[in-house]
């Protein structure tokens, strides 16, 4: 995962949560947004995110453990594949994940927190989230051309998936 640490219109650093923070800790007004959602990031600084605390799961392989709840003929049928369930599940999603347009969804959604959060009062911004949404590509960038540079760049690169 990135995220992307915002200063006004002005964007900070770029990288893992660990690497944003360490830069901007100390800017009370800096904001840093997951790149992958477009929510803001709240951290609270007794709990800082390098102090290498770990949850369940693999985390050098970013493995968390989380509950899913299903139906028991959907955990037997699960039980009989290869591999077992984790595995199976795995294969589904990275499958599924794969199908031209699968992100166009989360990306839309993502860019569209993010440009709410940081730009929402800028001019054309309802016109951007109309074409965003409506998969226009052009229009999207002509109406965000007179935003900040580094917003209209952090807009661009999460909105790649969102047009294919």
């Amino acid at each position: 995962m990135t995220f992307a640490a915002f200063r006004g219109f002005d964007h900070i650093a770029s990288g893992s949560l660990a690497e944003v923070y360490a830069v901007c800790r100390d800017m009370g007004d800096a904001l840093i947004y997951d790149e992958q959602t477009g929510r803001v990031v709240d951290i609270d600084p007794r709990f800082p995110p390098d102090s290498g605390e770990r949850g369940p799961g693999r985390p050098k392989l970013g493995v968390a453990a989380r509950e899913v709840t299903l139906l028991p003929r959907h955990w037997d049928w699960l039980a009989a594949q290869p591999g077992g369930a984790s595995a199976t599940l795995r294969r589904l999603v990275e499958d599924a994940s794969k199908r031209p347009g699968a992100m166009r969804p989360a990306a839309r959604q993502a860019a569209y927190r993010f440009a709410t959060a940081i730009a929402g009062d800028a001019p054309g911004y309802e016109e951007a989230m109309r074409a965003l949404f409506a998969g226009h590509k052009d229009e999207f960038a002509a109406v965000i051309e007179a935003w900040p540079r580094d917003v209209r760049r952090q807009l661009e690169k999460m909105t790649a998936a969102a047009f294919d």
